[in-house]
């Protein structure tokens, strides 16, 4: 039987072992998120006996989500990349004027997707605000708001005191696809020339720590 804490290869012995037992698509789910490279040797070991009996049309699917999503994993991973030089964009900030990234250049910039309607963004403004100050003049942020009314995303930033600058993301923008953005808020650290220094997604300590990795005085 397989346990939960079975990794990739224990789960794929068990399906070379049983390839006519209907319970393998699940396997495979798991094993496309513990070892993504392994997945298509999973997939392979699902009898065709399985494939083609009464879950013929269920198995069909699941592989083909299973396979999208790595696909587009990759595909985030490949524009989120460390050294990737960060697509520039040019967007209206709170005054209406057009605020390109390429404008910022010279100077660490924090890329944060943000939206009003999220709760852990608001949450991490106090703590952001904070680190704002405490590297005053060292990084910028550039808050780019997402999936708000325009009324909505200027009177949140007024409310919540956000003293960074800001753009404001519109429905028809590309922007969110050409970055890869998957979940809010995500936070995208970008040196001095515009290219990718890390991605974090959600909000988590491992930001602040590299804040203070990047601008604390040895």
């Amino acid at each position: 039987n397989i346990k939960p804490e079975d990794g990739a290869d224990q789960i794929l012995e068990f399906m070379r072992n049983n390839p006519d037992n209907e319970a393998n698509i699940e396997l495979v789910t798991r094993i496309s998120q513990l070892d993504t490279e392994k997945t298509e040797e999973a997939i392979a070991l699902i009898s065709d006996k399985v494939k083609n009996g009464r879950m013929k049309n269920f198995i069909a699917r699941k592989v083909a989500d299973i396979r999208a999503r790595i696909e587009e994993e990759r595909r985030v991973a490949e524009l989120q990349a460390p050294g990737r030089q960060a697509p520039d964009f040019t967007l209206n900030d709170m005054d209406g004027n057009p605020l390109s990234l390429s404008s910022l250049k010279g100077k660490y910039i924090v890329l944060d997707f943000w939206g009003s309607w999220c709760g852990w963004c608001i949450k991490g403004f106090p703590e952001m605000k904070e680190y704002y100050q405490k590297y005053a003049g060292k990084f910028e942020i550039l808050g780019i708001d997402c999936n708000d009314p325009v009324e909505k995303w200027k009177e949140s930033v007024k409310e919540q005191g956000l003293p960074w600058l800001h753009v404001y993301n519109p429905q028809e923008s590309t922007l969110l696809k050409e970055y890869g953005i998957q979940g809010f808020p995500t936070k995208i650290i970008l040196d001095t020339e515009g290219k990718i220094v890390k991605t974090i997604v959600g909000e988590s300590p491992e930001f602040y720590a590299l804040l203070d990795e990047l601008f604390a005085e040895k």
